[in-house]
């Protein structure tokens, strides 16, 4: 390929993907979950990462097992379980015996739920910063377009679904 080939294919490259919406969420994401984690570490939570913040808005309060975990977020058991041994030696996360089944384990938040309400209170301070960059207006704007577009997400029930859409 010709370096005038390759600068004209970069410059289309780049302009499509300021032009596509999918591309400007994947990368806000990103970031957003880079400055979370750098908050959560601010109040003292010491070594968190992106992967555990994966696996936080999949964790019902009551508790989750390990296998359902692994199928939210798309990972294997052995990835859920070395996330849960990290994140409850950081005490976020705790295993406590399913009710239901008693060979089974649940994973829930730690401390009836302290962790999570810690973890959100600092979502909520981020949100509130990014309320008065967009104006409170815009902001909501965003979250209620984000909350249609999550919920048609996750009616989808495969990939397959995604692509045939």
């Amino acid at each position: 390929m010709t370096r005038e080939k390759l600068e004209s294919n970069r410059e289309a490259l780049e302009g499509l993907k300021r032009a596509s919406v999918a591309q400007l969420l994947f990368k806000s994401a990103r970031l957003l979950n880079d400055y979370a984690i750098a908050q959560m570490v601010a109040m003292g939570f010491e070594g968190i990462r992106v992967t555990h913040t994966r696996l936080f808005p999949h964790v019902d309060l009551e508790g989750t097992r390990m296998s359902v975990l692994a199928e939210r977020v798309g990972v294997s058991k052995q990835a859920i379980g070395q996330w849960v041994d990290e994140l409850e030696e950081m005490g976020l996360l705790e295993r406590v015996a399913d009710p239901d089944d008693g060979r089974a384990k649940l994973v829930r938040f730690a401390r009836d739920g302290e962790s999570l309400i810690d973890g959100v209170r600092a979502l909520i301070a981020i949100e509130q910063e990014f309320s008065r960059v967009l104006g409170e207006e815009r902001w909501q704007e965003l979250g209620e377009s984000l909350a249609v577009l999550l919920e048609d997400l996750e009616g989808r029930t495969s990939v397959e679904s995604l692509a045939n859409a």
